[in-house]
């Protein structure tokens, strides 16, 4: 039986092979998703892909892309990618997406929302009849009143935790905000919530990702296999 890790290695493979010469790149972050980085460092330095330019989701990303030889740019530099690989938490059946179980969820939506193609890459696991079945959504807020924004969350049914490290020290975003992960349950409408929750003063951003996704690609037991956006 094939493991769960080997899954998202074929998934990030079948991604990075979409990506052609003279493009630039979004690379996500996540543990499904560093396999397409490294699929493309490879495929850069066998001299199959020329002409790359990265554009990393996390601080954690850009060291990795570095370390692995994929040359980097900007957003300021380059404002429209032309491909960006990903991982997602959870994926319902119109594609919509949560996303930011490491933490990475405000930029993984600034590159989403930049390039002409989002693709996603899965293992089966991660596919859901109605988001926030099995995942809170992660909530990127202000350190300043972020209990108000706990009161918020919970003021509108959710049960709110705020995310912590192995250590038990609060976790800290790249932007030095908190995570709130607010578990709502199936969501009947996720883009009503998404819409609530962008509206309020000191929420960064949320972890509803919808309408960005344009293809997902699933790795299962039996073979890859690929969902587009109709």
């Amino acid at each position: 039986m094939t493991d769960l890790n080997e899954l998202k290695r074929q998934a990030g493979i079948y991604a990075a092979d979409q990506v052609h010469s003279g493009m630039v790149v979004g690379l996500g972050h996540g543990s499904t998703a560093i396999h397409a980085v490294r699929r493309i460092a490879e495929r850069i330095q066998s001299g199959d892909l020329r002409d790359i330019l990265g554009i990393p989701c996390s601080a954690q990303v850009e060291a990795d892309a570095r370390a692995l030889g994929i040359p980097l740019t900007t957003l300021e530099q380059h404002s429209v990618i032309d491909l960006t690989i990903d991982g997602a938490d959870e994926v319902d059946p119109n594609l919509e997406l949560i996303k930011g179980g490491g933490g990475a969820l405000t930029r993984e939506k600034i590159v989403a929302q930049a390039s002409q193609q989002e693709i996603i890459i899965v293992d089966h696991s991660k596919l859901v009849p109605a988001l926030g079945t099995g995942w809170a959504i992660p909530i990127e807020v202000i350190p300043f009143g972020y209990g108000s924004q706990q009161a918020f969350l919970e003021d509108l049914g959710a049960s709110v935790k705020v995310r912590q490290k192995a250590d038990g020290s609060t976790f800290i975003t790249d932007q030095g905000n908190i995570i709130l992960d607010a578990r709502f349950g199936p969501l009947p409408d996720p883009a009503a919530l998404a819409t609530l929750l962008k509206a309020r003063t000191g929420i960064v951003e949320h972890g509803l990702f919808i309408g960005l996704a344009t293809q997902v690609i699933v790795a299962e037991t039996v073979g890859i296999r690929m969902m587009k956006r109709s």
